[in-house]
């Protein structure tokens, strides 16, 4: 895991120092070694901070070359079969040097091209320089776990890890008019916006060929989760449920540091645990979050696992005091707005701190196999959408909050079903906040939607694409990302292994999504292991005490008439938590534009 950047800028006359400079603005997520590669001819440079989890020695040190083939490369990620890829790409000829996954991507890239991305299993965002053919290419994973933005505008390329690594670039970025109304719409910057004007990231399964010095560019695309629903058997689907996930499992513990798992005592981690149990026995770490709010705890629920695995545990204790402590340091770590991600800031402060470089979450289990309230809600949805468009619209008017969100089932788009679920303002709201009119909110909403395509999904397979692409891929990874990397610390997921996706994807809606509890084929799948009083109880979330210990925190007092306007509404019980952070994060992060670092 690391954090990498790059620049091509024929008029930049202080690259060197630009690169170093957006290399070291993410240093928190490279902290084992840092490297630069300056093009000897063009005006191109790489840089890369290393936080290292496979091939300890300096064998791994990046930017990695190829000579033989004129490559080079910089990799933030994990490619979890790279030692299959090794050992054909060995029988082909290709010598190794080092015990890196990097050196397998070169080899892999100089036998197959672009084409190589596609046999890559694992979280990965890779920027590779091919000198013969005077290429830069860009490609990131089939799940989009990594993060990868760039800049292509006016003779110029800028990418990086971290939207914060453009503010030292040399180069002024303006703001996107936008990312207000779309933060408060949604709680988080759904792709392709960022808080920067033209700075978008890499779609997903993709590659970005860029030639050089023209920057033409050819999209390239490798990987699309499909909904094939071909398996149809219940017990065929079972088995393969469990080869599945136990070999996803085994995948992701592959690691020459330590490595643990988040274990908060839902379905997920615990069934992370258990089958990491099996390959781990004496060496199995687990940590978890707990509170002096018993409402709060699922310590109970966390021993059970503990009882069964004999893990190493370690329970960290987060009180009022700690959270006003850090709740500055967790504002500071959030590389683009979000209204979650604070429990992630926790979590990982204590991984690293308990002494692991590496754990495993449970992100993805509730998108892939129904564990969301949505999964059940969408008959209701259904019976909704029957009402003429202009009344739904109307409700958006109405003081009561959830009528106002059925308001959303008025625009027949993608953005607006997704909002429908989880969305935090309604656009009149929106537009209120921001003093602007409400049919541009309208249209930013539309404009996002263009980017996400249901093609024709219905019922559960429908609620999975959506919570995947908005929820997941926009929130919860990205909080997950610059989280975790702000403390050095790597989180996979199992439950988004290509092959897990793919297995998913495979199921036939009918069995995967039965509506006899949420998750069902997953429980079934592995009832045996999972203790009954874990799965047979009210799905609880991690979360904090957050509403409780906000309203009495320094950080979330009014800074402006605005904040005061909404402060008042929220300690008054008119604007929940969630709403009040949402505008208050908002205002926080508002600027006219990024200057570069002196």
């Amino acid at each position: 895991m690391c954090r990498i950047a790059g620049i091509y800028n024929p008029k930049e006359t202080f690259l060197p120092q630009r690169i170093a400079a957006m290399r070291d603005a993410m240093q928190h997520g490279g902290p084992d070694d840092e490297g630069v590669f300056l093009h000897p001819e063009l005006p191109l440079a790489f840089g890369h901070r290393r936080l290292s989890l496979i091939d300890l020695s300096p064998n791994g040190h990046q930017p990695m070359h190829f000579k033989d083939a004129g490559l080079t490369v910089v990799f933030n990620g994990e490619i979890y079969n790279y030692k299959e890829l090794r050992s054909t790409l060995q029988h082909h000829g290709f010598q190794f040097q080092t015990e890196s996954d990097t050196e397998v991507i070169l080899k892999a890239y100089a036998h197959w091209g672009v084409e190589s991305f596609e046999f890559f299993n694992g979280m990965f965002a890779i920027a590779l320089w091919d000198d013969r053919k005077k290429q830069l290419v860009l490609a990131r994973d089939h799940a989009g776990i990594k993060p990868l933005y760039y800049y292509l505008e006016e003779g110029v390329l800028y990418f990086a890890s971290e939207i914060r690594a453009f503010a030292h670039s040399g180069k002024i970025f303006e703001e996107h008019p936008h990312w207000k109304a779309a933060f408060l719409s949604f709680g988080h910057l759904p792709e392709p916006i960022t808080t920067l004007h033209k700075v978008i990231p890499l779609p997903k399964g993709s590659a970005l060929v860029i030639d050089l010095p023209s920057l033409n560019t050819r999209k390239h695309h490798f990987f699309k989760w499909k909904f094939k629903g071909d398996l149809k058997n219940e017990g065929d689907a079972l088995q393969l449920m469990r080869e599945t996930l136990e070999q996803s499992v085994e995948r992701h513990l592959i690691s020459d540091a330590p490595i643990g798992l988040f274990l908060s005592g839902g379905i997920d981690s615990s069934l992370l645990t258990l089958l990491a149990a099996h390959s781990q026995r004496d060496n199995l770490h687990t940590l978890s979050i707990v509170f002096n709010e018993k409402e709060f705890s699922e310590e109970k629920y966390q021993q059970l696992i503990i009882q069964k695995t004999n893990a190493k545990h370690q329970s960290f204790l987060v009180t009022k005091e700690i959270f006003n402590k850090h709740i500055e340091d967790a504002i500071a770590a959030m590389d683009q707005p979000s209204i979650d991600g604070i429990n992630t800031y926790f979590i990982s402060k204590y991984a690293r701190a308990y002494g692991l470089k590496a754990v495993l979450s449970g992100v993805g289990a509730d998108e892939l196999f129904g564990g969301y309230p949505s999964f059940q809600q969408q008959k209701k949805m259904k019976l909704v959408q029957h009402i003429p468009d202009r009344m739904l619209r109307g409700l958006q008017h109405l003081p009561n909050q959830r009528m106002k969100k059925l308001s959303y089932a008025g625009w027949q788009h993608a953005a607006a079903e997704y909002l429908l679920y989880r969305g935090i303002f309604t656009s009149n709201a929106t537009a209120s906040i921001l003093h602007m009119p409400q049919g541009e909110v309208e249209r930013t909403l539309e404009s996002i939607s263009k980017n996400y395509k249901l093609n024709g999904l219905e019922d559960g397979n429908r609620i999975s694409w959506i919570e995947t692409n908005f929820y997941m891929q926009n929130q919860l990874l990205k909080d997950s990302d610059y989280m975790s990397m702000w403390h050095s610390l790597e989180i996979r997921v199992p439950f988004l292994d290509k092959e897990v996706m793919m297995m998913a994807g495979s199921i036939h809606s009918s069995i995967k999504f039965k509506n006899t509890m949420p998750k069902y084929l997953l429980v079934k799948a592995f009832e045996k292991e999972l203790p009954v009083e874990i799965w047979k109880r009210k799905k609880q979330g991690f979360t904090f005490p957050f509403e409780r210990w906000l309203k009495e925190n320094e950080y979330s007092k009014p800074h402006s008439t605005e904040e005061e306007r909404l402060y008042k509404n929220f300690t008054n019980g008119k604007l929940s938590w969630g709403r009040y952070w949402c505008a208050l994060l908002m205002t926080r992060f508002s600027t006219k534009s990024v200057h570069a670092a002196s």
